[in-house]
């Protein structure tokens, strides 16, 4: 049971990897998008109920704190990609903090000292760890956190462009932008070419998610990846496993993936 799955590709690749494990025990998944829809959560949970589902995953295309309803519990159930205050349930998360340290530590690396960072809107969950992330490594490394350097977007390649344009116009040009997803990222791109500007070599950009545009970018863009399917496969483990009695929090790993867009040459050689 997830909230939305066509306004984003990770709903369906966490259904794949649920769908993938499940199958493996001869588990057949069925899969229904509420739209957050209270009553309408109630009456499939109640269909559910009668007919005797092993499990329910409950799903939320946005990292964030729920509400499930209150039949959840009747039915064996666990969280994929949130979390409830009262923990109730066992939820799996993706390590945002971890993710956003550890790609401002691979910029950090390749030679990178004035690193900026794009946000997310503020309210998201995700954008608010991956920012605290991108400082504790700044920290880390003895590096102030410049807040001139620090541009709110909107996961949306119009918010990366406007922030890319905002960061390069300020009194300290940044060597490295951070962005805290890839379609920022395309924006990003698009800014620094309308000024000139040859990612990889003179500026170095990260992003964040691994979309499947973050390879066909030129230069092919690093950036993180989210474990979806892995999320996916997790909580469908756990459901057929039986694991359900004792109440567990996951935050998985989210690895850096390293292309060229991270390094930034000056005479043909890595900063």
């Amino acid at each position: 049971m997830i909230d939305e799955i066509a306004t984003s590709p990770f709903a369906s690749i966490s259904i794949e990897g649920v769908q993938e494990q499940a199958w493996k025990s001869n588990v057949i998944v069925e899969v229904v998008m509420t739209g957050g829809d209270a009553e309408y959560e109630a009456e499939v949970l109640k269909k559910w109920a009668h007919d005797g589902v092993i499990g329910v995953i409950y799903g939320s295309i946005l990292t964030r704190e729920v509400a499930p309803p209150p039949s959840l519990a009747r039915l064996g159930s666990v969280l994929l990609n949130c979390h409830d205050r009262e923990s109730r349930f066992s939820s799996i998360v993706p390590a945002e903090r971890r993710g956003g340290e550890l790609a401002t530590q691979a910029l950090i690396e390749a030679g990178h000292r004035r690193i900026a960072f794009i946000s997310g809107e503020p309210w998201m969950e995700a954008s608010d760890q991956r920012m605290e992330g991108y400082e504790r490594a700044l920290r880390a490394a003895g590096i102030p956190v410049d807040p001139s350097l620090i541009v709110e977007g909107n996961f949306l390649p119009s918010g990366g462009r406007s922030a890319t344009l905002a960061l390069m116009s300020g009194d300290c040009r940044p060597d490295a932008i951070f962005c805290a997803n890839d379609l920022m990222a395309v924006g990003c791109y698009e800014a620094l070419k309308e000024l000139g500007e040859r990612v990889g070599e003179s500026i170095a950009v990260m992003g964040y998610d691994d979309q499947e545009i973050a390879q066909h970018l030129s230069p092919a863009l690093s950036t993180v990846l989210l474990p979806h399917r892995e999320m996916g496969q997790w909580c469908a483990a756990r459901i057929i496993e039986g694991k359900l009695d004792t109440v567990r929090h996951e935050r998985i790993k989210c690895p850096v993936v390293l292309r060229s867009s991270h390094e930034r040459r000056a005479d043909g050689a890595t900063s």
